[in-house]
């Protein structure tokens, strides 16, 4: 089979050209000591390498064939190959996609494709997807166009490694190949281990994707139980017959990796190339983030294999990067609960450490547990904790716990004695919080206080402080003003729902 797959790719170099160019192959400057290459397939058509299967497998249609149209089941990538192909041949094709899919992809399909395509969603994942196109198919007898696992859409698919071969860029020592249903994997190593005998293929799956692994470890294709769709575009439950046997000899190594160290490489690939790939397109440089003592002094190659990123996606991504590069960790402290205690304990052990989330409420009259989140490196944040158990500072990790990637602040607003509420922004720097804490030293007790790092230049929080009475609150409130720190006191109808 791997020969034939050979003969596949050698062919479908003289199809797929006639809808898209070659990519770039450029230089990557990550940080690690290896020389990385990334293949932008962003760049393409579609901005994803799914139109180099998709075409070359509809561009072997035959006369009958072409008159019964084709039908097709995706995510979002392989679709838009697939609508784009029906476009430029005049095909029509049946397009089942999840309803989940991300909507920016579902209007890519039908900007792609036009007149020529139908859309039908329906289900929750692919897999539901590609059972009711089955069903079109047995009922039509319409041509299936798979995404993976058939050998004439992995020969489109393996074009990619012949322009990565004719870049005159290698030999490369390592690939590391992301892997949903195993065809850019099978057909890329195919063709890069006929030109480079001696590289090493690695296949990179989400913690929890690892289908291919999963059928390795069973001898045969096994069905996930379940599968995390935040790589939507690589999130399949079963991996092909054909993938999986070619995979199965070609793939030397395989990496895990989490949702976490995924952002970390799309930030990367931000910083240092300024483009965003989606999370599956990412997938490969975050293995070899994860693998990088073994990629050391290498020449690496990576697949970018994709950027349809629903913009919505952003946020979370931003906010997780930091902690799958290892930069920034949650603490929940205990300390006690009494004017000046907070403050306190940033004068402990925190002194230049950047403070990038403040989670707290007043729930207990003598004991207080805020969750403070920091940024700094990996070695930095190590000497942090090592910090604070010298000092016997009580505290715990909970990067990454429920309550705090959700952000669940418990307060117990009867406990509050003349609380005043108000927004503050204040210099986005390390000790700004500290310096503002210090105005008040003694005077005023922290009673609720939210605030998350956005990437701006000014923070905002939503803080609370309570008084032994009215007199101590508007001393308070003069003193804010004076300062000249821009702030808003929170209105009468939001303190009635939150108070």
């Amino acid at each position: 089979m791997r020969q034939e797959l050979f003969q596949q790719i050698l062919m479908a170099r003289q199809r797929v050209y006639e809808i898209g160019t070659p990519t770039p192959l450029e230089a990557l400057s990550a940080p690690i000591d290896a020389e990385v290459y990334i293949k932008r397939e962003d760049l393409s058509p579609i901005h994803a390498y799914k139109w180099r299967g998709a075409y070359n497998r509809m561009a072997m249609l035959s006369p009958d064939e072409y008159a019964g149209g084709v039908v097709a089941a995706s995510a979002g990538n392989h679709a838009q190959g697939v609508a784009a192909a029906a476009r430029h041949l005049g095909v029509e094709a049946r397009i089942y996609m999840p309803a989940s899919a991300p909507m920016m992809k579902q209007a890519a399909v039908a900007l792609h494709g036009g007149e020529q395509v139908e859309i039908i969603l329906h289900g929750d994942d692919y897999d539901g997807a590609a059972a009711l196109a089955r069903e079109d198919v047995a009922e039509s007898g319409a041509v299936f166009v798979h995404p993976f696992d058939d050998l004439e859409t992995m020969g489109g698919q393996g074009t990619l490694a012949d322009e990565v071969v004719m870049s005159g860029q290698g030999p490369f020592d390592v690939a590391y190949l992301q892997i949903g249903g195993g065809g850019m994997a099978a057909s890329v190593a195919c063709w890069l281990k006929a030109y480079y005998p001696d590289i090493r293929i690695v296949g990179v799956e989400g913690v929890d994707q690892a289908s291919m692994q999963a059928a390795v470890k069973a001898g045969k294709p096994v069905t996930l139980e379940y599968v995390d769709v935040f790589c939507d575009g690589t999130a399949v439950k079963r991996v092909g017959d054909r993938t999986f046997a070619l995979c199965s000899e070609l793939v030397d190594d395989f990496v895990t990796v989490s949702n976490e160290e995924v952002c970390a490489a799309i930030q990367v690939l931000w910083e240092t190339r300024r483009c965003i790939a989606e999370p599956a397109g990412a997938m490969g440089l975050a293995g070899l983030l994860k693998d990088h003592e073994r990629a050391k002094g290498k020449r690496v190659l990576c697949v970018l294999c994709g950027s349809n990123l629903d913009f919505g996606q952003l946020a979370w991504i931003g906010g997780h990067a930091a902690i799958g590069a290892s930069r920034r960790r949650y603490f929940r402290f205990e300390i006690g609960e009494a004017p000046g205690t907070m403050l306190k304990l940033l004068e402990s052990a925190m002194d230049g450490v950047n403070i990038i989330d403040f989670q707290y409420g007043k729930v207990h009259e003598s004991r207080a547990w805020p969750v403070i989140g920091f940024e700094a490196s990996p070695m930095d944040l190590e000497l942090l904790g090592t910090r604070l158990r010298d000092l016997g500072i009580s505290h715990e990790d909970v990067t990454s716990q429920e309550d705090v990637e959700f952000r669940i602040i418990h307060y117990e607003p009867h406990l509050f004695r003349n609380p005043y509420f108000f927004k503050l922004e204040f210099p986005e720097r390390p000790g700004a919080l500290h310096d503002f804490l210090a105005i008040f030293r003694g005077s005023a007790n922290l009673c609720y206080f939210n605030y998350s790092f956005t990437g701006e230049q000014v923070g905002r929080a939503m803080m609370g402080f309570e008084f032994e009475d009215e007199d101590g609150r508007n001393a308070f409130k003069k003193t804010l003003s004076e300062s000249r720190h821009e702030h808003q006191e929170i209105a009468e109808t939001v303190l009635e729902r939150i108070l």
